[in-house]
């Protein structure tokens, strides 16, 4: 079941940051504080998107989400990543996340709901968190949810595409790409669901 963007186009963009992940940690930067610190600018860029500002809103939040591929190539070049560190990341990913859809639901909401954009904001939002909980729940499971077409990388990607229709003028455009992303995530909940009872029958050695 793959991914909408492939591991090849995923390490292109990890490659990227080498060079930013070596000198952030000759400086003594930790890549605890690089998660936070990208939240910290999630939070900033959603607040400019909800107040009207979309364009921005989106290029700040890009910018700050990058920081999820920075911290952990950081992390990897430490040795990886420790056990808090996974913890910290994946909460703020979570608070990134509904800081995001909150913004699009807030801003969509200002403008009359077209298209009925708020409820796909929210089943975003709803779905996303699920999303990212069957994989979590699974691993502490011992079982295999590591699948699914719209992980969080495309999510943000396909709603700032949305973003950036909408500043263009477009009415359309945020409404119906937050659909398209409520279906791929609601699909991506069964693919991961259905991978892991796969995994579960799987005999061990």
């Amino acid at each position: 079941m793959a991914k909408i963007f492939t591991g090849t186009a995923r390490a292109v963009v990890s490659h990227g940051v080498d060079p930013t992940a070596r000198f952030l940690l000759r400086l003594g930067v930790t890549p605890n504080a690089v998660t936070v610190a990208g939240t910290v600018g999630v939070l900033a860029g959603s607040t400019v998107a909800a107040l009207g500002h979309i364009f921005w809103g989106v290029w700040i939040v890009t910018a700050c989400a990058l920081t999820d591929v920075l911290d952990g190539t950081m992390a990897r070049m430490r040795g990886g990543s420790s056990k808090f560190g996974a913890l910290l990341d994946s909460s703020m990913d979570r608070i990134a996340d509904a800081a995001v859809f909150g913004a699009v639901t807030f801003y969509l909401a200002e403008r009359g709901n077209p298209y009925g954009g708020v409820v796909a904001a929210l089943l975003c939002l709803a779905s996303g968190q699920v999303v990212s909980y069957v994989k979590a729940r699974a691993q502490s499971l011992g079982l295999d949810a590591d699948v699914g077409i719209a992980e969080r990388l495309e999510r943000l990607l396909i709603v700032g595409a949305g973003g950036l229709l909408a500043s263009a003028g477009l009415v359309w455009g945020l409404p119906v790409t937050l659909w398209l992303l409520a279906v791929l995530s609601i699909i991506t909940v069964f693919q991961r669901l259905t991978h892991a009872a796969r995994s579960a029958r799987i005999p061990t050695p």
